[in-house]
């Protein structure tokens, strides 16, 4: 990737990290909480057609580019408006300036 322009960060995202409760018949239920509001690039990549427990849609692959946090990881995901983006690898760019995330969103 090339350099990044800092005023190519011009979506607002919601960084959220999971939350696990116990569910009293010694399991646990998951959900997630906002951890903080960043800027971001968010460039579309790619779309495949995927199945998932006899749910037929697509998933859609992004590179998303936000300044450098060393707390984001594949367990957190992010939020803009009704657009979910799990986060499946995250990797340094820039020495500690930027972090380039990959993720997916599905659409069923």
């Amino acid at each position: 990737m090339s350099a990044i322009d800092i005023g190519a960060l011009d979506r607002r995202l919601i960084l959220q990290a999971p939350s696990e409760v116990d569910d009293g018949a010694g399991g646990v239920t998951r959900d997630y909480a906002a951890v903080t509001t960043l800027w971001a690039s968010v460039t579309p990549l790619s779309m495949r057609g995927d199945s998932e427990a006899e749910r037929v849609g697509a998933v859609l692959r992004f590179r998303i580019v936000i300044r450098f946090r060393s707390d984001v990881t594949t367990r957190h995901r992010l939020i803009d408006g009704t657009h979910i983006y799990r986060i499946v690898a995250v990797r340094e760019h820039g020495r500690r300036r930027f972090i380039e995330i990959d993720a997916e969103e599905r659409q069923d």
